[in-house]
């Protein structure tokens, strides 16, 4: 069987660097986004929220244009081997980040109604989970744009650290709303947009699980191994 032409091959490595670029690119809009819904939610900062909504059409197109590119290098390239499964998990990893996106803006928007309210205790604890998952987001998009299957590891193994932080969250706010029938209102927000982050977090996971694929071609085990988390152990804020 005779190689491609030269040409041809480097056009094809020209095209999954764009893909690439386009994960990354996308990537950053949505830890963009993160950030501005977690400083709407701790300053009240309005407008943080409405720009961390707004950014929400640009990681739509994103999407769009990455989904177009991977057809035509499926249809077109034929791509086998790593360059298959780079192609294919590209596709996996940019609904993932596009969901964070989404997740990010519903937090966005909760945190304005969330503004009406006089909150008669702290958010550190939300606080610490925003923090945990920028960290997350950040690393994954790093390993993204480096092809890095080791730091893809890390963040893969640092998702129990958040959902242990989510089920706290969760049973301290039920228990204000049992001790106050006006903290409902506000609480539910808040548990809201706690599973919003928690759910953040589980897509950062995903994105690490195809990476590490598309890099190694073998896939992580079905559950993840507890306790190796020191990256993302962040002390917890005093209440």
């Amino acid at each position: 069987m005779s190689e491609a032409p030269e040409h041809l091959v480097k056009r094809f490595d020209q095209e999954l660097k764009r893909l690439r670029s386009l994960m990354t690119e996308m990537g950053g809009i949505v830890e963009t986004q993160v950030a501005l819904a977690a400083d709407a939610i701790m300053n009240r900062d309005a407008a943080a929220a409405t720009r961390a909504v707004e950014e929400d059409p640009r990681v739509d197109a994103l999407e769009r244009e990455v989904e177009k590119l991977v057809i035509r290098l499926l249809a077109l390239r034929q791509p086998v081997a790593d360059d298959l499964r780079r192609a294919v998990s590209a596709l996996k990893i940019t609904g993932d980040l596009e969901r964070i996106g989404d997740y990010a803006a519903n937090v966005a928007k909760r945190s304005i109604v969330l503004a009406q309210f006089s909150l008669p205790y702290s958010l550190a604890g939300l606080a610490h989970m925003a923090h945990l998952v920028q960290a997350q987001l950040k690393s994954i998009i790093d390993a993204l744009g480096d092809n890095d299957a080791e730091k893809a590891v890390e963040v893969w193994r640092s998702d129990q650290v958040v959902d242990d932080i989510y089920n706290a969250l969760f049973r301290e706010l039920i228990t204000y709303m049992m001790e106050d029938p006006r903290n409902i209102t506000p609480c539910t927000h808040l548990l809201f947009i706690a599973k919003n982050l928690e759910r953040i977090g589980d897509h950062a996971t995903n994105v690490a699980e195809n990476l590490y694929y598309a890099v190694t071609g073998e896939s992580l085990p079905d559950s993840r191994p507890k306790g190796d988390t020191s990256a993302f152990a962040v002390v917890r804020p005093q209440e």
